[in-house]
């Protein structure tokens, strides 16, 4: 009796191990994919973007470049060819190896147009893609491209085995540290150890569980009660209220993400400076951080988030001011005020909420914003498609550097939907050097100065870098949250 009670209690010992050595996470949303090569969903590469799948670079919490699948690289002079040199032994977790030759395949399938890469803009600067040496991979580029290395550090970017092709939609393939083990639509992602991957000792933890709840207080209840050991997206309001309970770890960074007031630079009369001068002064970015983020967010001035390659603090060029904001718009011949359109996606709350906060704001300085709801569908093809609208909130994701991400203000998107109406030949000059040029410091000053023309000509009013919040059980640590929506889970333990 006492040896089967001694047995009874090692077997409870090491079932509680074992569930130890598990890590399950609550995300409110399901990918609708799981191959981000094919599908441009965030949360496919907020899942598996370092944890499943990997790319020749990686950028660390600080956005410093380092080698991931590549041990290192070289950049010819001119800068229209970057070599690397891969890491030995790496395989597929399929079992191929992931050689130069497996790495060329890889880039060729994401830039032929059958694959239908969502973002194959980010390649076609690419004229060859050769292999000198089995270890060795070079791509030619047409033209110099300063921002190649952090295009190759994004998710759009992983390395996957060419010849399974549409399988890895549905069982992705990588050299990461965690394999896929099952997906059950509607309810869970499960992740296991790979017992091959390159780097000894890592991962720390034996599996990953993904669990679906939409509901944020349920995933609220669902940690509380030890079902799941935390919640991948803590939303702001919910995590304000678990400041200083010892029962929960909260992490917290800024995202490479900017929340901007979009202003219609091609409608009478926000095609004048001074209107939108207006608007930027009227605009009190710390009250919206605190109402709409409850803190969780870090004021920004221009389309770069704290976050990215060469971000500058512009929030000084236009501060909130509301008495200049009125002076401002007197000048443009609106002493009585002024009445605009606020349209915003219904389906994003953060949005809607920043909505409504500048609603207010805006009629303390004379102008009337009357609120429309749309739908995304409605948001997507009457806003973003025809650019029909005066004002609109919304976040565009960073791509790490800033020539990728202030392509939409410069001459090669002349209709993109908050630049019909405005442009800049200075600007155009700027970015156009900011991509040839590959010193760092000159770059830094192209951007400082861009940033600056656009804070200043109020192209849009620049609000937030919404933080991204990860909630744990207090015995969950190792999880770092990467600058380009990643949550790295390699050295996670709880």
């Amino acid at each position: 009796m006492q040896r089967a009670i001694c047995l009874l209690c090692l077997l409870f010992g090491l079932a509680g191990f074992a569930q130890r050595n598990e890590l399950t996470l609550a995300i409110s949303t399901e990918p609708p994919s799981l191959d981000p090569t094919t599908n441009a969903a965030g949360v496919i590469k907020l899942l598996l973007h370092h944890n499943l799948y990997e790319s020749l670079v990686q950028v660390s919490e600080d956005g410093a470049f380092y080698g991931q699948l590549a041990a290192s690289w070289e950049i010819s002079a001119d800068g229209l060819v970057y070599t690397f040199y891969l890491r030995e032994g790496v395989k597929f977790q399929d079992g191929t190896p992931c050689d130069a030759e497996g790495v060329r395949r890889s880039f060729l399938r994401t830039m032929d147009p059958a694959t239908r890469h969502p973002r194959p803009e980010y390649y076609r600067n690419i004229v060859a893609i050769e292999v000198p040496q089995p270890l060795v991979v070079q791509f030619k580029l047409k033209a110099p491209d300063a921002s190649f290395l952090a295009i190759l550090a994004l998710g759009d970017s992983v390395v996957v085995p060419a010849h399974l092709g549409p399988e890895l939609a549905r069982r992705p393939v990588g050299t990461g540290p965690f394999k896929f083990a099952e997906a059950r639509p509607g309810y869970s992602l499960r992740l296991v150890r790979n017992p091959d991957y390159y780097i000894p000792g890592v991962p720390k933890l034996e599996a990953l569980n993904f669990r679906f709840i939409p509901d944020p207080s349920a995933q609220l209840a669902a940690l509380r009660t030890g079902e799941v050991q935390g919640v991948a997206e803590m939303p702001a309001e919910i995590a304000s209220t678990l400041q200083g309970d010892r029962l929960v770890r909260l992490v917290s960074r800024p995202q490479d993400l900017v929340q901007i007031l979009a202003i219609n630079t091609a409608r009478p009369p926000l095609n004048d400076v001074r209107v939108r001068q207006a608007l930027a002064h009227a605009i009190d970015r710390l009250q919206i951080i605190e109402l709409v983020s409850y803190g969780f967010g870090s004021p920004i001035g221009s389309h770069l988030a704290p976050s990215a390659l060469y971000y500058v603090d512009m929030t000084w060029v236009l501060p909130f001011n509301r008495a200049r904001a009125r002076e401002l718009l007197a000048e443009a011949g609106f002493n009585s005020g002024l009445s605009l359109t606020l349209t915003l996606p219904s389906n994003y709350p953060l949005h809607v909420r920043t909505g409504e906060v500048i609603a207010a704001q805006l009629r303390e300085v004379g102008i009337k914003a009357e609120i429309r709801l749309v739908d995304w569908g409605t948001w997507l093809e009457r806003v973003f498609g025809q650019a029909d609208y005066d004002l609109t909130v919304i976040a565009h994701v960073g791509r790490l550097d800033p020539a990728p991400m202030l392509t939409a203000y410069g001459p090669d998107r002349p209709e993109y939907y908050f630049r019909r109406g405005w442009s800049n030949p200075e600007l155009d000059e700027l970015l156009r050097q900011g991509i040839l040029t590959p010193d760092p410091e000159r770059r830094r000053e192209i951007y400082a100065r861009a940033q600056y023309i656009l804070a200043v000509e109020a192209v849009n009013v620049f609000i937030q870098s919404p933080h991204q919040i990860v909630a744990t059980r207090a015995n969950v640590n190792g999880i770092k949250i990467l600058p380009h929506y990643v949550l790295d889970l390699t050295a996670a333990q709880g």
